[in-house]
């Protein structure tokens, strides 16, 4: 049966109709948000997954390009993989959504927004988070939601909600939050170094909205909403729990107690085969067999009480540190002596090498998506290959993982990079993570910045990223251990992973993942006022005593460039017919030329002599020739009458005889040879734009001067 629902929302119609589309979906609503349409469907397997230890939820934002009125390039006019940003958005559906499913469901559980139609002052991206949550609540899937999300920007101070498209273009501050009526559940954020205390504001203000969005949803729900369907429990048997827990507790305590992640990881393999031994002693070789997922699971919640208990009761780590201990630091710049800069940043057993490579302006990033965003002049990207947790894996290109954490860097580094203007590069930041054992996007930031730096980046000022976690009571939100810089084993089994990255006057990216309903304001307040902290430390301890500020020059092996400014008249005479001039300048000089639509020439070359060359080569075809000017002319054509010089520009003009020298020319070969370089004055611009010149400069000026005192006289 069709329905329809309407609220307001920053001040612009939310409307979720059910009923009408995708009728066999487990649920599914038409999010429309002023001219903004995006179905969101979710559906669920009847079973479990077999061969699984965790909840298979897939989450998948899909952009159609009809939705903005454009046709895909390529040969295959077809909407490809997804673009980075549907990648993103996918992840920031999904993190609200996957802490609020059972513990014990294993049943595959699939959300996919479809945009159908775009309306750039309101966010496809909110529409698609609040249809997710919407359509899992009125399904039968079990779902303890529901959550909502809303933008936020800052103008001028001024915390915006849902900021149309001309916001956005001038926001200090693009953050994501979304939550439940009583929690945050998940932060996004790029920010121009906002501050902890107006971020902490911005977030405040979003719940208020997100609060409304709820009621909205569970009215739904509490109308149309369907009855959850019963799923096989995937829960661990508790006997066999109590049974191995009493045996192997204090063992599996002391054997988690360890710096080294390696060491680490051995001996959890040792723990696993004597457990193994005793269940088959105990039960039988049948038994552990047909139970063998069942006992790792129980392995694994073994050590995650083990350390939540440490944390939580001891406020003791695993390896040892304090709560607000960050792990050993250490960083280079300079690593790698042919790239354009590089830095290598290690923090305990995460090590992240940087590199920066500065190119061309128009080597920037094409985007072809659904929103406004056409380039983007600086690109970071983020490399996990399996041997840096050491295993054996082969690559696979970047998964969903990479390109977010790669995304996150990039946000924290973007307020930093010089604008076009000051600095006309592209530039590209490549991090590749050497070692993991927790915090490598983190470390990818800091790792970045170096690079930068090293390159002769200009940056405004240096970031450094750092995250936080957290075990918390259950029972009691309040209740709370929080620790920085958090290794593996503390996310895998801690409650939250809360990534900061800024400079020291304010924050520039946020990226949130949590495994309990939410997060307070107070636990929020907090991780702010920790990493900050920390961050600072990271800066001002390790980072700015290696490099303490961008070198003074680009490497040697990067290219050089300078720039001019031409009329844009002027343009299709430096490119020439079928590019035949630019091509021209190219082939002698071997630089690159970047001209941009309002006359900007950008030269690019290792060899600055070259690039001299070819910018006198631009200057000269771009010259206006004007009456009275001085320029220097090549020697074309040699007649009887004169001679015939190219000034730049290609035009030509001619040198009378008479014109050549003071002294009487009996013949102009007597003075004048074939490219000879000479300096010429133009005396003469006819209605039929030729032009004559003369090499008698001194005296044509003398003359110009005797003629400007005469009519000052006449005039008196």
């Amino acid at each position: 049966m069709f329905k329809s629902y309407e609220m307001e929302l920053a001040g612009r119609k939310l409307v979720i109709e059910t009923g009408k589309l995708a009728g066999l979906a487990n649920g599914s609503v038409l999010v429309k948000y002023g001219d903004t349409d995006v179905l969101v469907s979710v559906t669920a397997a009847k079973e479990p997954k077999e061969g699984v230890d965790f909840f298979p939820l897939s989450v998948d934002y899909e952009e159609k390009l009809y939705s903005v009125g454009k046709i895909p390039g390529g040969f295959t006019k077809r909407e490809g993989k997804p673009t980075e940003k549907a990648i993103l958005t996918s992840r920031a559906i999904d993190r609200p959504l996957r802490p609020l499913f059972p513990k014990d469901f294993r049943n595959e559980v699939t959300v996919v927004a479809t945009v159908l139609s775009v309306e750039l002052d309101n966010s496809p991206e909110v529409a698609a988070m609040i249809g997710a949550s919407c359509a899992l609540s009125i399904s039968d899937i079990p779902f303890g939601g529901p959550t909502a999300a809303v933008n936020v920007g800052l103008i001028n101070d001024e915390i915006i909600i849902n900021p149309t498209e001309a916001q956005r273009e001038v926001s200090d501050l693009k953050l994501t939050v979304a939550g439940t009526k009583e929690k945050i559940a998940m932060i996004e954020a790029g920010a121009n170094e906002v501050s902890e205390e107006k971020m902490l504001e911005a977030i405040k203000v979003a719940h208020v909205e997100i609060k409304k969005v709820c009621d909205f949803i569970s009215k739904i729900k509490e109308e149309i909403g369907k009855p959850k369907f019963e799923y096989k429990s995937f829960e661990v048997d508790h006997d066999l729990y109590e049974d191995i827990s009493n045996k192997f507790k204090d063992e599996t305590k002391e054997k988690v107690q360890e710096v080294d992640k390696e060491v680490r990881d051995n001996n959890i393999d040792e723990l696993t085969k004597e457990i193994e031994e005793y269940v088959t002693e105990k039960y039988g070789e049948d038994f552990l067999e047909e139970n063998k997922g069942q006992i790792a699971d129980i392995i694994y919640k073994l050590q995650k009480v083990c350390v939540r208990e440490m944390i939580y009761n001891e406020h003791k780590r695993v390896d040892g540190r304090a709560l607000d201990e960050i792990r050993p630091l250490s960083c280079e710049v300079g690593v790698l002596p042919r790239v354009h800069g590089s830095g290598l940043f290690t923090r305990g057993q995460t090590q992240v090498l940087s590199i920066a490579t500065l190119g061309m302006v128009s080597e920037q990033q094409m985007l072809d998506g659904i929103d406004e965003e056409e380039s983007k002049r600086y690109i970071h990207h983020y490399n996990f290959p399996s041997y840096s947790v050491g295993e054996t894996k082969p690559s696979r290109g970047p998964g969903r993982r990479e390109v977010g954490h790669g995304a996150l860097a990039e946000k924290a580094l973007v307020p930093v990079i010089p604008s076009k203007d000051e600095f006309p590069y592209a530039i590209r930041v490549v991090s590749e993570v050497l070692s993991s054992n927790g915090s490598t996007s983190q470390a990818s930031i800091c790792g970045s910045t170096l690079a930068l730096m090293d390159a002769g980046v200009p940056i405004k000022r240096p970031v450094a990223g750092i995250s936080t976690g957290l075990v918390s009571n259950p029972d009691n939100p309040d209740d709370y251990v929080m620790l920085v810089d958090i290794q593996g084993l503390e996310d895998f089994f801690g409650d939250m992973d809360f990534k900061v990255g800024g400079t020291e006057k304010g924050i520039t990216a946020i990226q949130v993942d949590i495994k309990v309903d939410g997060l307070t304001y107070k636990i929020i307040e907090e991780a702010f006022a920790r990493t900050k902290k920390a961050r600072q430390y990271i800066l001002d301890e390790i980072m700015l005593k290696q490099i303490d500020k961008p070198r003074a020059e680009v490497s040697k092996y990067a290219p050089k460039i300078i720039s001019t400014i031409i009329s844009v008249d002027k343009i299709k005479d430096v490119i020439g017919p079928s590019g035949k001039m630019i091509n021209k300048i190219i082939e002698e000089t071997g630089v690159k030329i970047d001209i941009e639509e309002d006359g900007q020439v950008y030269i690019y070359s290792e060899d600055i002599e070259n690039a001299n060359k070819a910018l006198k080569m631009v200057k000269d075809i771009a010259t206006e020739i004007e009456l009275n000017q001085i320029y220097e002319a090549k020697i074309v054509n040699i007649t009887s009458f004169g001679a015939f010089a190219q000034l730049p520009g290609g035009k030509e003009g001619l040198i009378h005889i008479s014109k050549i020298s003071k002294e009487r020319v009996n013949k102009v070969e007597d003075v004048l040879h074939l490219d000879d370089i000479v300096t010429v004055k133009v005396i003469e611009i006819d209605a039929q734009g030729r032009i004559n010149l003369t090499m008698r400069i001194d005296e044509e000026e003398d003359k110009e001067k005797e003629d400007n005192e005469h009519r000052v006289e006449i005039t008196e």
